[in-house]
């Protein structure tokens, strides 16, 4: 068919963002949220955007791995108080072991630490 004209192409809509999946309140309340105290923090020997942070949850000393090293310095890391994930099972990161999980908020480019807005004590429980 000579000179006939091309069909046009149905309209695909955007991708839609994945819905997060949902845990019941039983499953949330499992998660040990506590306020920690950062002691130290040191370089990771192992990768560039990793510190090692020595906390205490009140009366335990821990460490634990996270990735803030683009965004803080020790100096700004060193006597905050920050939000672990108490319960989370020990990992391996690069060679050195983590004993809970720092929450960060990510907007952008920025990474922020999550920490109380007054001076909670180490050990005190998020809820």
């Amino acid at each position: 068919m000579e000179g006939a004209q091309p069909q046009p192409q149905a309209a695909v809509p955007p991708p839609q963002p994945a819905q997060p999946q949902t845990v019941s309140f039983a499953e949330f309340k499992k998660i040990d949220l506590r306020v920690a105290l950062v002691k130290s923090v040191s370089e990771h020997p192992n990768a560039q955007k990793l510190y090692v942070l020595k906390i205490d949850i009140g009366g335990e000393e821990r460490q634990i791995v996270a990735g803030l090293r683009p965004y803080y310095t020790p100096e700004q890391l060193t006597g905050r108080r920050i939000v672990v994930v108490c319960n989370l099972e020990p990992a391996m990161l690069r060679g050195v072991q983590s004993q809970g999980m720092l929450l960060a908020a990510q907007d952008g480019g920025r990474v922020m630490a999550l920490q109380p807005d007054s001076d909670a004590a180490p050990g005190s429980k998020v809820s």
